[in-house]
């Protein structure tokens, strides 16, 4: 509690993370099942979840550079806007059955998604080293709120309209209207978050130099593994739940409590990454990732598909906190508005692959050959994770493990 009365940017920020989470639980229970319903393929069904990833793609650099020169504030309220935007129009998709319309609604909440990504990294901004990754968790518990309320409350939103799910979609714009007016309470002296006039604009100099360094080559990859395969296995189970006659309240339940397992850990996982290092804490998150792939191919049952969904969850988040911890930490406040957004670059990057590749996938493999698929990929991140980083070829501040 001492951080929060030292920095209470983390409270409005661990809030606004709740109010996102919120929205985006509802878009992980039923996008993918409204995209198959509206989609002229069943192999495009997870289209609009794909194009919600790129519309986080394309907005991230806008949105870091908007903020390295007006400030935090200004740039996450912009992002509530399009999020107020995206679940009127996809409100108006749905009751209009227009998959068009819909994908559209997608593109303009991953601008939504792209702010509150960066939610974690404001909560870094003048705190010193030592509680970093309590900051971040901080702000990243937010979503437990969200995991606890926002799916009973979307499934009564489900209902509000004539036309199924539509509410639900209004339910959205409500939220992020709430985000909007709670960010107008983040402090100004974080909000403003001034950097140095000869701070470096965003440019591929700049970023060749940040890869050349061990540290933030391995944040990137560690972040992108767990995320990338959290959102593969993640849009996939409504799917599989659904094709193997599990009801959507089951569905529902399953995503409620992965959720629960994506923010539950940061209750503790901050403190870990402070007296551990990042690298041990991703080892972890890696180590879940794989518990859950092995009992998701042990059976079909909604019982297994609840854990192993909520170890997906912990995977994602230590390797999220380990990821953003080891980056914030490898480079200057003068080099952040290029590092961080490679950081959601990346995420968004493979993120998109999975989410287009997902419905693909599921039609022509199964839900046994998407987690096949992940025990490999956490094989090269075991094997990525045994490479040992030389701190003083980092920018750096001190040796993270």
């Amino acid at each position: 509690m001492m951080i929060l009365r030292r920095h209470p940017q983390l409270a409005v920020l661990s809030a606004a993370q709740a109010l996102y989470w919120s929205c985006s639980i509802i878009g992980i229970a039923l996008t993918a099942l409204i995209g198959q319903r509206l989609a002229p393929s069943s192999l495009l069904a997870t289209l609009p979840l794909a194009l919600l990833v790129l519309g986080n793609l394309l907005a991230v650099g806008a949105l870091a550079r908007w903020m390295q020169q007006r400030g935090r504030r200004r740039g996450l309220q912009r992002g509530a806007v399009f999020g107020i935007a995206a679940g009127l129009l996809a409100a108006y998709a749905v009751h209009a059955a227009s998959f068009l319309l819909f994908c559209g609604a997608m593109l303009l909440l991953g601008v939504y998604q792209a702010s509150a990504g960066f939610y974690r990294f404001a909560a870094l901004d003048g705190v010193d080293a030592r509680y970093k990754g309590r900051a971040a968790a901080w702000v990243v518990a937010g979503g437990i709120a969200a995991a606890l309320f926002a799916p009973g409350v979307a499934l009564h939103a489900v209902n509000w309209f004539a036309t199924p799910m539509a509410g639900a979609y209004v339910f959205i714009s409500v939220l992020a209207l709430c985000a909007l007016v709670l960010l107008s309470w983040l402090p100004e002296s974080v909000s403003a978050a001034p950097v140095s006039a000869k701070a470096a604009p965003s440019n591929k100099a700049l970023r060749r130099e940040l890869w050349s360094r061990p540290a933030i080559r391995q944040a990137l990859s560690i972040t992108a593994c767990g995320h990338g395969l959290m959102i593969l296995v993640m849009n996939a189970t409504p799917l599989a739940m659904h094709g193997h006659g599990h009801a959507l309240g089951t569905s529902t339940q399953v995503i409620q409590w992965h959720v629960l397992g994506m923010f539950l850990p940061s209750l503790v996982a901050g403190s870990l990454v402070d007296r551990w290092g990042a690298r041990p804490v991703a080892w972890t998150g890696a180590l879940l990732l794989t518990a859950s792939a092995a009992l998701a191919l042990s059976g079909l049952s909604a019982t297994l598909f609840l854990i192993s969904s909520l170890l997906l969850g912990a995977g994602w988040n230590l390797m999220l906190l380990a990821g953003t911890t080891l980056l914030t930490l490898a480079h200057s406040p003068e080099e952040r508005a290029t590092a961080q957004p490679m950081m959601e670059w990346t995420n968004s990057a493979v993120a998109a692959i999975m989410s287009f590749s997902c419905g693909a996938l599921m039609q022509t493999l199964g839900w046994q050959a998407i987690n096949v698929f992940a025990l490999v990929v956490l094989v090269g991140v075991a094997w990525w994770l045994c490479r040992p980083i030389n701190a003083s070829q980092n920018h750096p501040i001190r040796n993270t493990g």
